[in-house]
């Protein structure tokens, strides 16, 4: 039943848009007339040549903004000091550490960051990085992970940033996947009063395999100092002297509006991650646009101060913590820890003493922030919020009400968003003075973005029934491949729905016009926002010597959207008691440790069998059912072995 929230009537008045008749009469112009739509966005960026043609399309590959030239650095830091701009802080930096109960903070102003980048980029052309060549990046969450970006794209470097969380093994994958042959990291990071051993990590990636060949040079930040990392003769060296010795003048890099901007891998059905192309121009207008009017940023409001809890290893992160947020000129406001570091009530300290007025998160830490208690919250001074916003997955009714309630004073409007690694910015969204919201609804499309849900063939279905997701039309920010695999992006994305953008979700649109994400309709688990390849968690189970096989599933989790069961077939004798628990928490700490913890499970099952059909397939559907203890009510008629699947049952029940 709709529940739903007018825009709060002082803040609709001087809101970029102002009703939902206004949006809809710029939403139908922008998806009957698109080239004329995007033309006048583009109009609003920085470019060194204007492009010849808007579009040209042929599905599945766009080229947006043809003939165009641009440089995503320039665009979001160069055109702000040559506005007139260069005292305005652009980036707010905390870090995790209390010293003394005092946080570390640093600020950048556009002008102080034009140096650093600018000093970068001229230490990676000196290492011999040119225009095309990937450089990959793990780093903590400060400020030098910006410009390492900055600097790549100043230079026309293809930048691949790895999430400072993921392990050793994944760190090697994506070097070899994309050939990258510098990396640029940190000798630690902080999470929770540990240090996170970052360049530990890169030196175990590239310890083996073609990764070890491929890596010629490894620059490293020092964050944390003494003797946390070790340096290779010849291979390492600290970024610092460097940067003193470099020169403070580099030009930008003229590049082709389609030129290969960033590679991210994002996980897959298989076991190998996808790395997701993003082009320079197309990407750059989207953001752009997307992150002004989804947030309703004001830069020339002296209180706006905007804060995204995301890694920049994200895709949220590079969208909308760097490359949509700088060139809209509202100061950027960067953490780089925990959120319960070194107490539960770490965020709303950071939103009180900033007086942060954006504030976008996950629905996994609201949930967490729930279970916690409002206590933490009422204790700080929160009036400076104007806005709301969530990402990575869709926001249950409930924590949704809470947050509006609790951090929102009942008095910020939700802006729910739905996008994904492969649209590269926003698609469905409300609009914070336009949309009226309706809790866990991701609302409408954004401008520009043409959306529907429909059946397999392609037609729209009805009202209130269920479908799959798709984009109907082109739009600047969309992925433009997956690297080094053309038969992957066709199947993964264009082969659902012929001649549609399959999303790979599942949606329904209500009788209000509001879209409802319904989750995902392949093999991968949204697990806190994001993406877990089910392939990619059970290779790493079967790596380990005592599983034979492995079959994971997503099931609903309280704090993390979704969670992840995954049943094991043992080689070898089957323990019992405390010997079978220590196994399982063994299988587990490998996952951990081999894919990172986003991907450890949160239930394993040792089992004898495995649901199958009588083709060997593993029915995963079944599966889902016994990892939440339901009763197996399901069609069972095609499995090989009915009386497996009700002793796997059986036990799960008994934990």
């Amino acid at each position: 039943m709709s529940q739903l929230f007018q825009p709060p009537a002082a803040f609709a008045k001087t809101a970029h848009i102002k009703s939902l008749a206004e949006y809809e009469k710029l939403h139908k112009f922008s998806v009957e007339n698109p080239e004329a739509f995007w033309s006048e966005q583009a109009e609003k960026c920085f470019w060194m040549k204007k492009w010849n043609k808007v579009v040209e399309y042929s599905c599945p590959d766009a080229k947006w903004f043809v003939g165009g030239k641009t440089n995503l650095c320039a665009h979001a830091v160069d055109a702000q000091v040559k506005a007139g701009f260069g005292d305005k802080v652009a980036l707010v930096w905390e870090g995790e550490p209390m010293p003394e109960g005092k946080p570390e903070i640093k600020k950048l102003t556009y002008s102080q960051l034009l140096v650093e980048v600018s000093k970068l980029g001229n230490v990676l052309k000196a290492k011999g990085v040119k225009k095309g060549d990937v450089v990959t990046i793990y780093m903590p969450m400060t400020l030098d992970i910006v410009v390492a970006m900055l600097a790549c794209a100043r230079i026309g470097a293809v930048h691949s940033v790895i999430f400072g969380g993921f392990s050793a093994s994944a760190i090697r994958d994506r070097i070899e996947d994309c050939k990258s042959k510098l990396v640029i990291t940190t000798d630690g990071g902080w999470r929770r009063g540990k240090v996170v051993p970052l360049k530990t990590n890169v030196d175990e990636g590239i310890a083996e395999g073609a990764a070890k060949d491929l890596v010629k040079t490894v620059l490293v930040y020092e964050r944390i100092g003494g003797d946390c990392a070790t340096y290779a003769a010849g291979r390492d060296e600290k970024v610092a002297p460097l940067l003193a010795a470099a020169s403070a003048e580099c030009a930008p890099e003229e590049m082709d509006s389609e030129d290969l901007a960033f590679i991210l891998y994002t996980s897959g059905s298989t076991g190998k991650p996808k790395g997701i192309m993003h082009s320079v121009g197309g990407y750059m207008v989207h953001t752009t646009m997307t992150a002004k009017l989804t947030f309703d940023l004001k830069p020339e409001d002296p209180s706006e101060m905007y804060w995204c809890t995301a890694d920049v290893g994200w895709i949220t992160g590079h969208s909308y913590v760097v490359y949509g947020m700088l060139p809209n000129r509202v100061p950027c406001l960067i953490y780089e820890g925990a959120p319960d570091a070194p107490a539960q009530d770490r965020f709303w300290d950071i939103i009180a003493r900033h007086k942060v007025s954006k504030f976008y998160t996950a629905p996994t830490a609201i949930r967490t922030f729930m279970k916690w208690g409002e206590e933490l919250v009422t204790k700080h001074d929160l009036s400076s919020l104007k806005v709301l916003g969530t990402v990575g997955e869709p926001i249950n009714p409930e924590a949704w009400l809470w947050y509006h309630r609790v951090i929102g004073g009942n008095n910020c409007p939700i802006v729910d968003t739905w996008w994904q690694t492969e649209t590269g910015g926003h698609m469905l969204t409300p609009l914070p003075g336009a949309t009226p919201t309706d809790p866990g609804s991701c609302t409408r499309p954004m401008l520009g973005i043409d959306m529907a849900v429909v059946d397999e063939a392609g037609k729209e279905v009805p009202q209130g029934e269920a479908g799959i997701l798709v984009v109907r039309k082109p739009w600047p920010s969309m992925l433009r491949g997956v690297y080094g695999n053309r038969e992957r992006f066709i199947e993964t994305y264009w082969t659902k729905v012929p001649g549609l953008y399959t999303a790979g979700d599942g949606a329904k649109i209500d009788e209000n016009g509001n879209f409802w994400i319904l989750g995902r309709i392949d093999d991968i688990i949204l697990v806190a926002g994001h993406n877990v390849g089910t392939a990619e968690v059970e290779s790493s189970l079967v790596a380990h010597p005592r599983c034979a096989e492995a079959a994971v599933v997503g099931f609903p989790h309280d704090i993390k959207g979704n969670g992840i069961a995954a049943f094991c077939i043992l080689r070898g004798a089957y323990p019992q008691g405390a010997e079978a628990e220590a196994l399982k928490k063994e299988l587990v700490a490998h996952v951990s440790k081999q894919l990172g913890p986003t991907c450890r499970p949160d239930k394993l099952f040792i089992t004898e069998a495995l649901p199958k059909t009588r083709s060997g397939k593993i029915m995963r559907r079944l599966l889902r059912d016994v990892a939440v203890g339901k009763d197996i009510t399901q069609d069972t008629s095609t499995l090989d072995d009915v009386a497996a699947l009700h002793k796997l049952a059986a036990a799960a029940k008994q934990g």
